[in-house]
């Protein structure tokens, strides 16, 4: 009797063999890639996340004094507490005001008529504080021996008030300045020697000049 020898395996079920190799390692290399591109997705994301939030968590504090600012309402150029010692010298030039206000709103130089552009403040004829109307910046000081120095502010929301005839000014050129402060002192000047002591205050709005008295109540 013939001893049978066992079957050696088939080309066929090799090459089924091979066949789920490849697949198989293609497959796993995949997924590998996969999951280290969501990880990393996943890192970035939540590194992301705070430093946007810290964005919008951010003070605006130039902003916000600049809102405070334009909130303001306009307030008497000098300390309010002496309001009742004030006098007005000189008014503002309204050419629709009556006779006796435009006669006191003019300004006699040289045997010339100057209209006023704003009020002659005097107290008792005594040198007192001009301090800012508003808050603003400085926008210009003008030294001037003649008319006293002059120092311009700017306002937020488009005015400009000037203060006139003025002698030690505290203040500069840049400089921000907060409703209220002291700017300098109040003297006497060349151009207008029949005032005496006093302070020259003007508002301007974009420019033009405007009546105080349809800010404050004088």
């Amino acid at each position: 009797m013939r001893e049978e020898k066992p079957k050696a395996p088939s080309q066929e079920n090799k090459k089924t063999k091979n066949g789920w190799f490849w697949p198989a390692i293609y497959t796993s290399v995949a997924l590998l890639f996969i999951g280290m591109v969501w990880g990393y997705t996943a890192l970035t994301t939540e590194d992301s996340v705070p430093s946007e939030v810290a964005k919008v968590e951010q003070p605006k504090e130039n902003g916000t004094v600049e809102t405070n600012a334009t909130k303001e309402t306009l307030k008497y150029p000098f300390d309010e507490a002496k309001v009742d010692q004030v006098a007005i010298l000189q008014e503002f030039y309204d050419a629709e005001a009556d006779e006796a206000v435009r006669e006191k709103a003019l300004l006699v130089f040289n045997q010339t008529y100057v209209t006023s552009k704003g009020l002659s403040l005097s107290m008792d004829g005594e040198p007192f504080e001009a301090v800012a109307a508003m808050s603003g910046t400085v926008e210009e000081v003008i030294v001037d021996s003649f008319k006293g120095t002059e120092i311009r502010l700017k306002h937020a929301d488009g005015k400009t008030t000037v203060y006139g005839s003025l002698t030690g000014v505290v203040v500069k050129e840049g400089d921000t300045v907060q409703q209220g402060q002291v700017l300098a002192t109040t003297t006497q000047n060349e151009w207008n020697p029949e005032a005496g002591v006093h302070l020259q205050f003007e508002i301007q709005q974009d420019g033009v000049s405007v009546n105080p008295h349809d800010f404050l109540a004088f």
